[in-house]
């Protein structure tokens, strides 16, 4: 008899129940835990339990049922086993599961079910000891062991309580379990003679066939590629290391039996390899009056893009190995970043490819799969390479700002190789393996925004801004490239439509407010539309008219014709038809087609009491003008701020009303009761409409303080001025970016003043002539210079004279 105390097992367990298999006494079995009351069962016994007893569950054998999860509790089987759970290995993917490593301890009889949800609970009597048979515990493990056939047996072993009953079912399976060992012995023997055999007479087969078969003509054809193959490969002009490389992977694929799926991998590969252009390229047109023709016909101003693609030109006239350039077009939407490229392309002669980087968040659409996956192919680089056959296009980055990032890596991190002039000749893909010079090609990046590209690879990056068009710019684009296109894509002539430049400039003004060209491009489409309506209407009463002339006319023109003298113009015997009139759109005809305008000019109608301001903001779809607007009340001195607006925003703002509570004084600012204090008793709301729109930035710091001191004097800030600025504490106005864009939007707002910063006045050389002449620009380096050029008669006693008639 042992002397190890028997185990006692609580009088109440939780039921495990487990489709995996039987756990015996003595055995050890790990299950996986993934039904609703098993999960429950793992959470609250062996994840928050502490004391040993909270670790011994009851299992219960269940055959798989699809309804195990359903909400009643499928038949329980009688007879389980204790069990002590060992280990817990929990993971939340795909979705929540655990997987527990438990040992049997002795077998169980449920008497009563105490308790179904969350888990079930029974009460239960102990059937053995494990004490009592120690010297059986290896068997019971094998026994556990046993395949899903033999599931039923093992579940009648876990039901039988007798030893004798025992011996008596486990000696028939053994001896069964010997035999199967036995005729498995057996069958490998004689298929290790068969293929002895095979290989032996493999040979043989293969000088005997017969010859004009069709199996004989699909090996000589894939023969005949081969060859083929490795014809390609000793011609081509490739590295010596690629080439090393494909002769390794030839000698291998003439080894290789056509059934195996490497074989069309490495087919694949080598076909890509031949197909490259490793040293295949295009010769640049040089000629640079004919360049800057062709961009001028092609795209109108963009005058420093131009520029940049004449200074390369000029560079590769005097050094033919000059690396390819890495630019990156920043602008808005519609000013014809992508167009550019393409022009690009044109003009230098070379191959042109766009790879779309929008949405890409895997970094093996730029490198490539390795080949030991399944579907495995090269990167977009290297595919687009492929594509043109050449080692110099163009490659158009398009949208590098929204790249994204996954579990499958970074993209914009493996862009960096791409595009690093130090390190793009030596470029390793990951399906090629071997080296690929980059150098060549030059690399066109375009966004919206830098904001949401990566420093590094902003780094690597020459930027050049494409700013949005002014009115003329856009009525010139207009009458020289869109309506052409318009007209041709809806079978239509200059003799059928006409659209006056003052019409244009209702469209651009009344309907589109816009950076770029689009909109604009759409409403023409829109008006060529209902005008091919009109013509096709036109035509068909013309048919109609000619076919009854034909049967209605022959007498009347008999009639006619006796009245004609001689020599006159009628002498003819056709009458021609009075010729066809062009369709002139005016203001009337575009309310018909458009509809009413969707931009009026409510800039004076804003501004027609205190407390409203119109800043200038920059968003990645060009410039905006933006209102201000502030109302004060009787409260506890709070300052309410809405419109969606960002941190930096806020602080502008608190940083404004400091500014003006410490100047009250000095502009005899009081609040409704006469108290200089401007929040005692007082609660101001700022708001900045457009609530939908996400604003940030500190711009506005000048417009806030300008908003509020119109509130708090009762002054109205003048309708035609519009700011922009950061602020200080002390009351300073720092620079900002996004100058150009900011002043346009203010000139297509019909706006006649703009104040900037001190600081940005070197940024006025970037603004057209046209829109100079048409704004009066009021630089200032203080607060007080803001509020003397937005009021009239300026804000101060002492106002500097003739700093409201500064102009640029």
């Amino acid at each position: 008899m042992s002397s190890v105390s028997p185990i006692q097992i609580p009088s109440r367990l939780p039921l495990l129940l487990t489709h995996e298999g039987v756990l015996l006494p003595g055995s050890t079995m790990r299950t996986s835990v993934d039904s609703a009351r098993n999960l429950q069962l793992v959470r609250s016994r062996l994840l928050q339990g502490t004391s040993l007893q909270s670790t011994i569950l009851g299992v219960i054998p269940n055959t798989p049922d699809p309804a195990s999860d359903a909400q009643d509790l499928p038949p329980l089987h009688r007879i389980g086993t204790a069990a002590l759970a060992v280990q817990v290995v929990g993971s939340n993917w795909p979705k929540p599961h655990y997987t527990l490593l438990i040992t049997g301890l002795c077998r169980f009889q449920i008497v009563q079910v105490l308790k179904e949800k969350p888990y079930p609970v029974a009460e239960v009597e102990q059937l053995d000891r494990l004490e009592e048979f120690p010297n059986t515990c290896k068997t019971r493990e094998e026994l556990g062991e046993l395949s899903e056939q033999f599931y039923k047996y093992a579940v009648q072993i876990l039901d039988a309580v007798s030893l004798e009953e025992r011996f008596k079912m486990t000696i028939p399976l053994l001896v069964r379990q010997i035999e199967g060992l036995k005729l498995l012995q057996k069958t490998r023997k004689h298929k290790q003679d068969d293929d002895k055999r095979v290989i032996a007479i493999r040979p043989v087969r293969r000088i005997t066939h017969i010859p004009g078969t069709l199996e004989d003509e699909d090996e000589d054809e894939d023969n005949d590629d081969i060859v083929m193959l490795e014809k390609k490969i000793r011609t081509s002009s490739m590295p010596e290391q690629a080439h090393k490389v494909c002769v390794k992977e030839i000698k291998r694929l003439k080894k290789m039996p056509q059934s195996m799926p490497e074989y069309a991998l490495t087919r694949n590969y080598l076909e890509l390899m031949v197909e490259l252009p490793w040293n295949k390229s295009t010769t640049d047109r040089l000629d640079i009056r004919a360049a800057r023709i062709l961009l001028d016909n092609d795209h109108y101003a963009m005058e420093k893009l131009k520029k940049r693609v004449l200074e390369y030109l000029a560079v590769r006239q005097l050094k033919n190995t000059l690396k390819g350039p890495i630019l990156c077009f920043v602008g808005p939407p519609g000013v014809g970043k992508t167009s550019v490229g393409r022009s690009v392309a044109k003009t230098l002669g070379r191959e042109f490819h766009r790879i779309a980087l929008g949405g890409v968040c895997d970094q093996s659409d730029i490198r490539g799969h390795r080949r030991t996956y399944v579907g495995s192919m090269p990167g977009r680089i290297i595919n687009g390479l492929k594509t043109v056959g050449v080692n110099n296009p163009v490659f158009l980055l398009d949208e590098v700002d929204k790249l994204g990032k996954s579990l499958q890596g970074d993209p914009a991190a493996a862009l960096l190789e791409v595009l690093d002039p130090e390190q793009n000749h030596n470029f390793t893909d990951h399906y090629l393996n071997v080296a690929f010079d980059l150098s060549q090609v030059l690399f066109i990046a375009t966004a919206n925004t830098t904001a949401t590209i990566p420093p590094a690879l902003l780094d690597r990056m020459e930027i050049i801004q494409v700013p949005g068009y002014t009115q003329e710019e856009k009525i010139e684009i207009a009458h020289r490239h869109l309506i052409p296109k318009q007209l041709e894509q809806h079978g239509l002539t200059p003799q059928q439509i006409q659209i006056p430049q003052l019409t244009t400039l209702d469209i651009i003004t009344r309907y589109t407010r816009e950076a770029g060209v689009r909109s604009l491009d759409r409403k023409f489409g829109a008006i060529c539309r209902a005008v091919a309506v009109k013509v096709a209407e036109g035509q068909h009463k013309e048919a109609k008219l000619e076919r009854s002339d034909v049967t209605e006319g022959e007498g009347c023109k008999e009639h006619i014709l006796e009245d004609v003298k001689p020599g006159s113009i009628s002498d003819t015997t056709d009458l021609a038809l009075p010729p066809e009139m062009p369709i002139l759109i005016d203001f009337h005809a575009l309310k018909d087609i458009l509809g009413p305008p969707m931009y009026e000019m409510e800039v004076s109608e804003r501004l027609s009491q205190p407390g409203v301001a119109i800043g200038l903001a920059w968003t990645p779809l060009g410039g905006e003008i933006m209102f201000v607007e502030a109302s004060r009340m009787d409260g506890e001195g709070q300052l309410t701020l809405t419109g969606q607006l960002g941190d930096v925003m806020k602080e502008s703002a608190h940083l404004a009303i400091s500014w003006l509570r410490s100047n009250a004084k000095k502009y005899h600012l009081t609040n409704a009761s006469g108290s200089f204090d401007l929040l005692d008793n007082t609660d101001i709301h700022l708001h900045f409409p457009a609530g939908a729109v996400t604003k940030d930035g500190p711009s506005a710091g000048v417009t806030i303080v300008t908003c509020l001191a119109s509130l708090f004097s009762g002054r109205l800030v003048r309708s035609d001025v519009a700011m922009t600025g950061e602020i200080t504490l002390r009351g300073l106005v720092l620079p900002v970016g996004g100058i150009k864009d900011k002043v346009l939007a203010a000139h297509r707002a019909g706006l006649k003043r703009v104040i900037l910063p001190q600081r940005n006045e070197k940024d006025l050389e970037e603004i057209p002539g046209n829109v100079r002449q048409d704004l009066s620009f009021v630089t200032a380096s203080c607060l007080d210079e803001v509020l003397n050029a937005a009021f009239d008669g300026g804000f101060t006693v002492k106002a500097r004279p003739g700093l409201l008639n500064s102009k640029l």
